[in-house]
């Protein structure tokens, strides 16, 4: 049985579903979020945890024969110690479980951000991470958490793999989230409302959810991995225009008018490589922007969230 932690959120649940999908037994732990999504009732074992709580994390290798881990659960940030205790305690402890079941592969999120101020595109695993000023709290715990893994299962026989998580989106996202400007977008759309103005040539890295869970999958249950760090995305940019495209060709009568050109002048946006993870794993994203737009917009129809 393969342990994934914020399972039921966006990111953790399709990648239990893809694990389902690969024929795992899973269990998902929640804490704040208890809906299962539909793709996942019936599939899977769900377990309310908190993963601050080291006893009843280590509780659950009692009651469940866990064979690896994907610790994928995290909090929002409000006040920043208390962000930064809680997430750190969670990945210690899922830490501690893994060396304590004797788990066979631990992953666990990291993020694109972590190459932020480098000039390099696309962003590739070989290249040293800059000493930089991050953005958000929530990034620069992601750069901490690499280390951390690594010289936490040193010598333990468990295999760390560290998951650098690209811009995800798709069934379960917030609609307006902070951190990807498309949701928000298509949401303006299916509201009827103008959508905000974006320049059209603008974009960067982009996966959709469904592909980034079974990227995660891949990576879990591959035979073997030659690596423990991979960029976990499409492998290719985006353009604001694609995604308008994608809009107009489902909608009859839309007409979305971009900006033109870039916000900043010329130039490229980064995005992450994923030839590692297609060399180790054969992964290939199943969806484009207009496959994936037409199948969050039917998700939208039927779904909250």
């Amino acid at each position: 049985m393969i342990l994934v932690t914020g399972g039921l959120g966006m990111i953790g649940a399709h990648t239990a579903r893809a694990l389902v999908d690969l024929g795992h037994e899973v269990l998902v732990t929640a804490h704040r979020r208890t809906d299962v999504p539909s793709f996942l009732t019936g599939k899977v074992t769900v377990a309310s945890l908190d993963v601050t709580d080291r006893d009843a994390f280590l509780a659950l290798g009692q009651q469940h024969e866990i064979s690896d881990i994907v610790h994928l659960a995290g909090s929002i940030p409000e006040d920043p110690v208390d962000f930064f205790r809680t997430d750190m305690a969670g990945l210690l402890n899922a830490l501690d479980a893994a060396r304590a079941w004797g788990v066979r592969r631990f992953a666990v999120a990291s993020s694109l951000g972590v190459y932020i101020g480098r000039p390099e595109i696309p962003w590739r695993e070989e290249l040293d991470l800059p000493t930089t000023d991050l953005p958000h709290l929530i990034l620069s715990f992601k750069k901490a958490v690499e280390p951390l893994t690594t010289h936490a299962l040193s010598d333990s026989g468990v295999q760390p793999v560290v998951l650098r998580i690209g811009t995800i989106w798709g069934p379960l996202v917030d609609p307006e989230s902070p951190f990807f400007h498309i949701p928000s977008f298509i949401s303006a759309v299916l509201r009827g409302d103008p959508p905000p103005p974006l320049h059209a040539d603008d974009g960067g890295d982009c996966c959709y959810a469904p592909d980034a869970g079974r990227a995660i999958a891949l990576l879990t249950t591959a035979d073997t991995l030659r690596h423990n760090t991979y960029n976990v995305s499409s492998g290719r940019p985006f353009t604001n225009r694609e995604f308008a495209e994608a809009l107009e060709a489902i909608t009859p009568g839309l007409r979305l008018d971009l900006l033109p050109g870039r916000q900043d002048g010329p130039g490229d946006d980064p995005y992450l490589d994923t030839t590692r993870l297609t060399r180790d794993t054969g992964f290939a994203p199943a969806f484009d922007v207009p496959t994936a737009v037409a199948d969050y917009v039917a998700w939208r129809a039927d779904n909250r969230r």
